[in-house]
């Protein structure tokens, strides 16, 4: 059989383009599979976007004034930031790197958090004492809690039934505990002096809580209680959990340093000296890295196998707070479609989601 130059010719071009499409595809799937982190910077109005393989700054995204409060949704598709300047939250598309929302909320709004199921974002707006309640669905604000006493920080129970609302002033400070399934007001228990934030251990059951006399709260979830409250003297300033809850990162501006705490023995077991001001931590969620933002306008990443710094990512902005896209843990997060769950970095299927998980293995 004789095949025309024509029809040859036609056959090259569509081998070509196919292998051009491949390629293409390949590389977008690369780019999308790598686990970021986001940071806040407040005196330029950007977000910084870090590959967290390379440690270095891929691109910015420019939002509303002053950003401050950062939050992941849990399949990593969209970032949420609170703009304490304008009164506003900027939703960022992982995928794109772009605004795709900007929603109005109370004024001067602090930080924020998203429920478990990645329904809803709570923002805490002490500018005029109201609690934003925006549905992810449509990202707009579908309810208002009234919070006279202006609370700071803001977190969801890992069930996601509750949220503790932190608030400053006076003697004592104040968490005043949401129902999120009606978002009325539940209760309001005592938090010692100045309490700025607060996070669970991973079953719910413990609140840790920071004050800034220096003192060491946890709270029983179960009855809204302090079991326990103790001085580290370590001028701690934020807090961070590990995934299995056995230690906390505690950032020390003061002293220039992380903390480690024991959550068995609620005693300081380590410190990591980093040279210059930490004052937010933020893990990964396989808990293998944390990242400081730091006052010197850098970020630090310390390796916790070794609870060492391995790189300081410089020419950041006033670096405020950082979240991390959730990667998985495991190759059994793979599994029975678990890949999906993984909308940030784009598994098309299993075996992609497996070999992200063999590329970062240990």
């Amino acid at each position: 059989m004789v095949i025309s130059s024509f029809r040859l010719h036609r056959f090259f071009v569509a081998a070509i383009s196919l292998g051009l499409l491949l390629n293409i595809s390949s590389a977008i799937t690369t780019t999308q599979a790598q686990a970021r982190a986001y940071v806040t910077n407040m005196c330029s109005d950007t977000i910084s976007v870090i590959d967290t393989d390379t440690n270095a700054v891929i691109t910015s995204v420019l939002v509303d004034r002053s950003p401050l409060g950062i939050a992941i949704t849990p399949d990593g598709a969209r970032v949420y930031v609170t703009n304490h300047g304008s009164g506003t939250v900027s939703v960022i598309d992982t995928g794109t790197n772009t605004v795709v929302a900007t929603i109005p909320v109370g004024a001067s709004p602090f930080e924020l958090a998203v429920t478990p199921d990645g329904a809803r974002v709570y923002v805490v707006n002490p500018g005029d004492g109201t609690i934003s309640v925006i549905d992810t669905a449509t990202n707009t604000v579908g309810d208002t809690i009234f919070d006279p006493l202006r609370s700071l920080g803001v977190a969801v129970t890992p069930d996601g039934t509750r949220l503790y609302a932190i608030s400053r002033g006076g003697l004592f400070g104040t968490i005043t505990i949401v129902d999120t399934a009606t978002n009325a007001v539940v209760t309001a228990i005592p938090a010692g002096r100045n309490p700025f934030g607060v996070v669970f251990s991973p079953d719910g059951a413990r609140a840790y809580v920071e004050d800034a006399t220096e003192a060491y709260y946890v709270i029983d979830t179960a009855t809204n209680t302090t079991i326990i409250h103790s001085r580290h003297d370590i001028f701690h300033d934020q807090y961070a959990i590990t995934a299995d809850g056995a230690r906390l990162y505690v950032t020390s501006p003061m002293i220039n340093a992380v903390f480690i705490i024991d959550t068995s023995t609620n005693a300081v077991v380590n410190s990591i000296p980093l040279g210059f001001s930490p004052i937010f931590p933020a893990l990964t969620s396989d808990g293998t890295r944390l990242y400081t933002a730091n006052v010197d306008s850098t970020v630090s990443v310390i390796d916790t196998a070794t609870n060492s710094s391995i790189a300081t990512i410089p020419n950041l902005d006033c670096p405020r707070r950082i979240a991390i896209t959730p990667v998985p843990k495991s190759k059994n997060d793979c599994k029975d479609d678990g890949y999906l769950k993984f909308r940030g970095l784009a598994f098309a299927n299993q075996g992609q989601c497996v070999k992200y998980v063999n590329r970062h293995a240990n």
